[in-house]
């Protein structure tokens, strides 16, 4: 039983070895484009966000509630 356990653990060591090494890691140039467009787009879904929230509001906290108020 143990020594399945060590096989196996040492197989799937050797597989994870090979995988990595077929891996294409990025180049700084490539990394810093990729962090650029991910940052513009991080912000403009928070500006979305924010602007979806701003509406709403006004919508909902002060819009329907006027139409009930005397």
């Amino acid at each position: 039983m143990a020594v399945a356990i060590i096989q196996r653990t040492s197989t799937w060591y050797q597989e994870v070895v090979a995988e990595m090494r077929k891996v294409t890691w990025p180049d700084q140039a490539q990394l810093k484009d990729t962090t650029i467009k991910i940052l513009i787009f991080v912000l403009f879904v928070a500006a979305v966000i924010g602007l979806m929230d701003v509406i709403l509001q006004g919508v909902l906290v002060r819009g329907i509630p006027s139409l009930f108020a005397r």
